[in-house]
């Protein structure tokens, strides 16, 4: 039996990133109290959303992961807690910058560093004004508490992205993320944010755990950004998946709080084999997948 409790922290930002760091720090800590080995923060939760207006002081923000201040927090405290932690940051390499999560284990190593892969560009979700398209490939994490994978928000519209992680081993998909509203279209796309990754639980047969922001978000106007105004509620509704997609952890829309859950690894990888599912898998018919233009 390997069984691993596994959090999704859900919080609010503000302006202050010390305060963030230091809200996001005691609600780690509280999930490791309660026996989570494994504890996910959301999307860029040293501070507010950026991108939803286009300013390029914000460029300021990016730093590379040896200088952010959030993975040096998380750093020490992982390897006190003996916790498993993937911190979302806005990275600087070089003149790129990068949406990326950090996976640091259990001793407070960082084990490597997840870009981003899918970058969206909506109405004030304007990312590629700040981030690269993510050049690591996608990864999974070998922790002191199971094989871990990791994508970011626009990521877990993608079925491509678990399956990849789920062929490279992973027992469970974390997904930090930063979603809300959709001014523009005026639709909750929260139920169909779950159902995508429930079917990604549901087809590769292994847990999801995604944990978001909640709140409300404005953007005070600006000559530098045209004096735009805009505000984004974000949504909650973090949620934990069981092995089958089932959603058995579940936040509301407006609180700050922790969800846990606990699977036994070994039992779950004993059911992905016994389905059969990537016995029968026939890669050699799916290029059309990696075909940009497949009518052409």
């Amino acid at each position: 039996m390997n069984s691993i409790k596994t959090a999704a922290v859900q919080m609010s930002m503000s302006d202050s990133r010390e305060d963030n760091l230091d809200k996001a720090e005691k609600m780690v800590r509280q999930a490791a109290a309660e026996g989570a080995k494994i504890v996910l923060l959301p999307e860029l939760f040293e501070g507010p959303y950026f991108c939803q207006e286009r300013k390029y002081d914000h460029y300021h923000l990016a730093a590379e992961p040896e200088q952010n201040p959030a993975v040096i927090r998380f750093k020490e405290t992982a390897k006190e807690l003996g916790i498993v932690i993937p911190v979302s940051f806005y990275e600087k390499r070089g003149n790129a910058m990068f949406n990326s999560v950090a996976v640091i284990d259990a001793d407070g190593k960082v084990m490597g560093i997840y870009r981003k892969t899918h970058i969206p560009d909506d109405h004030f979700y304007q990312e590629k004004f700040y981030f690269t398209p993510g050049d690591t490939g996608f990864k999974v994490w070998k922790t002191r508490y199971g094989n871990i994978g990791v994508g970011i928000c626009w990521d877990q519209w993608f079925p491509e992205s678990a399956r990849c992680m789920a062929l490279m081993g992973a027992d469970m998909l974390f997904y930090p993320t930063a979603i809300g509203s959709e001014p523009i279209l005026e639709v909750d796309s929260m139920p169909h944010w779950r159902r995508c990754m429930q079917g990604h639980s549901a087809a590769n047969i292994l847990p999801v755990i995604a944990a978001n922001r909640v709140g409300t978000e404005s953007v005070t106007p600006s000559a530098e950004n045209n004096y735009q105004e805009s505000s984004l509620q974000f949504y909650g509704s973090s949620f934990i998946t069981d092995e089958t997609g089932d959603i058995i952890q579940s936040a509301n829309k407006t609180d700050e709080c922790i969800i846990t859950a606990a699977f036994d690894l070994d039992e779950i990888r004993e059911m992905r084999m016994s389905w059969g599912l990537f016995r029968d898998r026939r890669p050699e018919c799916y290029g059309i997948i990696s075909s940009a233009y497949p009518d052409k």
